[in-house]
């Protein structure tokens, strides 16, 4: 069992099932049973996915002083995710809602409200008690990037839709990764050549380039080589929000156990294709056994 630490957004999410996009205008649609409030945001999804892998995961998060703060706080403990690194001190805690349809496309809309203007003090984080820090890219992450690597403890991060190397906001992530995650939504040019030029600027061990229904690449510098699996297939799915992170966090998992970066990604594909036959960017997580059990009988 591994100890790792993630740093990232946790929000209440609503998720609304709609007929299709472009989206109708009427003034009311009964909707029973497609609308579903619940607990979740990056961090949030990724400690909880981590914990149901069987890792120890603590979690670093800013919440509101407000009822969804308690009920996320609440939410958290359950799940047996530390939360000594929880500070209420947002005016409200964040919010989303996703509107996905039947062939699993969504759009969504975040409310960060205060939580972008505000530091975290990570400087009674005794990070050196870690196997690894998943640094999701929000701004009060950052200080854990340098800290994380000063003590030379692993550090992941997934800088999710991106379309230039040298994107101000995300670069700082990009440097201090030795795991990065991004996705090929807002690439322009060839995949293999995106990655390639990553790779020269910064010096990340593995990139992985997530490709939604096409699978994903892998790069792996100590190897030189690039990887390419197939999206895995299990069951239909429903709503592929929180599929990154799903990815993201079953290879953090995997890669912390030892295993190959390729048998890494073989796990994570797994992973987040049975992620997405659940709605809900936190539901759908499987344990390690049942990924094994996949494996074997696909």
């Amino acid at each position: 069992m591994s100890k790792i630490l993630v740093s990232g957004l946790v929000n209440f999410e609503t998720t609304c099932a709609v007929r299709g996009f472009p989206i109708e205008y009427s003034p009311i649609d009964y909707n029973f049973f497609g609308v579903k409030t619940d607990v979740s945001g990056v961090g949030f999804n990724v400690a909880k996915a981590l914990a149901v892998l069987g890792n120890s995961a603590d979690i670093a998060t800013m919440l509101g002083r407000d009822t969804a703060g308690d009920i996320a706080a609440d939410r958290l403990a359950s799940l047996g995710i530390g939360s000594t690194h929880i500070a209420r001190c947002l005016q409200e805690t964040p919010a989303s809602t996703v509107l996905y349809d039947k062939s699993a496309r969504r759009k969504i809309y975040c409310d960060l409200k205060d939580i972008q203007e505000l530091s975290y003090n990570f400087d009674c984080v005794d990070v050196s008690q870690y196997d690894a820090v998943a640094a999701c890219n929000i701004n009060f992450s950052r200080p854990l990037l340098h800290k994380a690597k000063a003590e030379g403890v692993l550090v992941a991060t997934d800088v999710h839709t991106l379309s230039d190397i040298n994107d101000g906001y995300n670069r700082e992530f990009m440097e201090c990764a030795d795991l990065l995650f991004l996705s090929d939504e807002a690439i322009a040019c060839e995949p293999e050549d995106f990655i390639r030029e990553i790779a020269r600027k910064y010096c990340n061990k593995v990139i992985v380039l997530g490709r939604g229904g096409n699978g994903a690449l892998m790069y792996v510098r100590d190897d030189d080589k690039f990887y390419s699996q197939s999206a895995a297939k299990v069951g239909t799915p429903i709503n592929t929000v929180g599929a990154g992170d799903a990815l993201f966090s079953c290879f953090v998992s995997m890669w912390c156990e030892g295993l190959p970066p390729v048998e890494c990604l073989r796990r994570a594909q797994i992973f987040a294709a049975a992620k997405i036959t659940c709605n809900g960017a936190a539901n759908g997580f499987i344990t390690r056994e049942e990924i094994e059990k996949l494996i074997l009988n696909p």
